[in-house]
């Protein structure tokens, strides 16, 4: 359970007034005094994210969030920044009080998770001092058709019937995406291209190598792993043509050449698009690039915040690819981790550029995409990118026959 990837992880947020019971209810939930609990209100000042298992739902993330109606300056920050959880939040739970009911907080988060289609669940917490009628809890299940279950975090009464609520609702036994998955067939050969790269740990692959490799173990096919200056000999050396080779992006040009045309070629960045974004939209985002001009304004997000060291991939060699493309120096800006500019910010940028987002779940990273495509900035990754820089994007997307046609069109 611990080596489950925060990326991977259902993401509940716990939403509610201020001591209103979110964080003892997060405990109870958990089983564990994972969060600070206390009388006074508004103990919890920012986001705080706790990857647990709950069962029997499996591996999450719980999201326990400050009070919706925070005060003063300070308190519309932690609003705010409550407010930007539901950009990654998968399943959210509304916590209400039996003593002042439904609010216009509640209301307005309410409204704010259903016009991001985010499955809901309401929570009546306290009963052991705070009873309330069930015909009014039907009420509001009426009203704002929303399930609610009433439960204590002190004593546990309704625990196990509040998780039974999230996992109907949270769809948890829906078919999930895979990787390369679909791709690929029992017994297979698929051979993973993994240059060193600096920036992982020592001893340590990235982890959408290792994610990737999982994925084709898990569809019974044969993982072989390889650098790229030993491809050619590793393909030579194999009983049988394998099935596909994924690559590093950064040797795009290399694996390319050293990997027979009857051989399907593509790259961890490309099936990441895929798996937790919007391959066609960041494939068009490529295509803009021939359209940027001197002095035009780029973005660059990393949803990471690793250790920037000399010749990194998006500090130094992406500005310096695009800029000789260009024919010209380019404004460039930078972002890393959990920051992603507001839509006022965003439309003054020609192109943003992101990283594969190995660790954002799959709902922020559909926010991002969404975020630049209801600004109309153009948005690519960096896979992406590299493939159509080097000029090998077209075989890449190969696997892929729809979107290659899409790409090849004028």
């Amino acid at each position: 359970m611990q080596e489950t990837p925060r990326s991977n992880r259902l993401h509940i947020a716990i939403f509610g007034k201020r001591n209103a019971g979110k964080s003892s209810l997060i405990n109870a939930l958990t089983k564990q005094d994972i969060a600070l609990v206390s009388e006074v209100a508004g103990t919890t000042t920012d986001p705080v994210y706790k990857s647990m298992e709950i069962l029997p739902i499996g591996p999450v993330v719980i999201i326990d969030t400050a009070g919706i109606d925070d005060e003063g300056i300070l308190g519309e920050l932690r609003i705010k920044k409550t407010y930007k959880v539901l950009n990654k939040t998968e399943l959210a739970v509304l916590v209400v009080s039996g003593k002042q009911g439904i609010t216009d907080f509640d209301r307005e988060i309410i409204s704010r998770v259903r016009e991001k289609k985010i499955p809901l669940v309401g929570v009546v917490n306290k009963v052991d001092t705070e009873d309330i009628e069930d015909a009014i809890i039907e009420n509001w299940q009426k009203t704002y058709n929303l399930p609610f279950v009433k439960v204590s975090a002190l004593n546990g009464e309704g625990i196990e019937a509040l998780k039974q609520l999230m996992i109907d609702n949270a769809n948890i036994e829906k078919q999930e995406k895979v990787i390369v998955g679909d791709l690929i067939e029992a017994n297979d050969f698929v051979v993973l291209v993994t240059p060193i790269d600096k920036a992982a740990p020592k001893g340590r692959m990235i982890l959408p190598q290792q994610q990737t490799i999982r994925d084709v173990i898990d569809h019974g096919a044969i993982s072989i792993v390889t650098r790229e200056t030993e491809l050619a000999e590793t393909l030579k050396s194999l009983g049988k043509k394998p099935k596909l080779v994924i690559t590093d992006s950064q040797a795009f040009v290399r694996v390319n050449e050293d990997t027979p045309k009857d051989i399907a070629l593509t790259s961890f960045s490309i099936l990441f698009a895929r798996y937790k974004g919007d391959l066609e939209e960041l494939v068009m985002g490529a295509k803009r690039i021939k359209s940027l001009k001197p002095g035009d304004h780029v973005l660059i997000c990393e949803g990471c915040t690793h250790h920037r060291q000399e010749g990194d991939i998006g500090k130094d060699k992406i500005p310096k690819w695009i800029e000789t493309m260009v024919g010209g120096p380019l404004h460039f800006e930078w972002t890393s981790g959990t920051y992603y500019p507001e839509s006022d910010e965003m439309k003054r940028f020609d192109l943003i550029i992101h990283c594969g987002g190995c660790m954002l779940n799959p709902k922020e990273m559909e926010f991002r995409i969404n975020q630049a495509i209801y600004n109309e900035t153009p948005i690519v990754n960096y896979g992406v990118l590299i493939g159509y820089i080097t000029g090998v994007l077209e075989r890449a997307l190969e696997p892929f026959p729809e979107v290659k046609r899409m790409f090849l069109e004028e």
